[in-house]
């Protein structure tokens, strides 16, 4: 296993694979936050405990406009996961492995979930985007008379 040291102290390398897939499963939670030792990675879990706690209170949790606030987190993860794939080697681990010398590329993964992402982001940030404006048509009346 490939480590890197800071301050005296040997660490594992953190991965540009590891991060993304994180950023990309668990970016609404902000687990990637964790992965990369980044400051105030408690605020994602505090926003989306209190998001789904909220949504949790209503008689149908799935259309209530609290629910459809954690796909902005969600969405972020997804372009964070592309981001931390697509940066260079070098820049990612100038600021997430301090110290480290990498002595091949990475490769294809990070592409693979950069791109992954990116299909299944836009994918989400449309059905969030679609069922906001349903659910505002629905609340206005513009819907009514109408069978879908």
């Amino acid at each position: 296993m490939q480590e890197t040291v800071e301050q005296g102290l040997t660490t594992p390398a953190r991965s540009k694979v590891v991060a993304g897939l994180l950023s990309f499963y668990g970016g609404w939670f902000g687990a990637h936050w964790f992965y990369l030792g980044r400051r105030h990675a408690w605020v994602f879990p505090v926003l989306a405990c209190v998001l789904l706690g909220l949504a949790s209170q209503a008689q149908v949790w799935w259309d209530t406009p609290v629910f459809f606030l954690l796909f902005i987190p969600a969405v972020a993860g997804f372009i964070e996961a592309i981001v931390l794939c697509l940066m260079s080697d070098e820049k990612f681990d100038a600021r997430y492995n301090p110290g480290f010398v990498r002595e091949t590329s990475t490769g294809w993964g990070p592409v693979i979930v950069a791109s992954t992402s990116l299909l299944l982001g836009i994918i989400g940030l449309m059905f969030s985007i679609a069922h906001v404006v349903l659910h505002i048509w629905t609340r206005l009346g513009w819907l009514d008379g109408l069978n879908f």
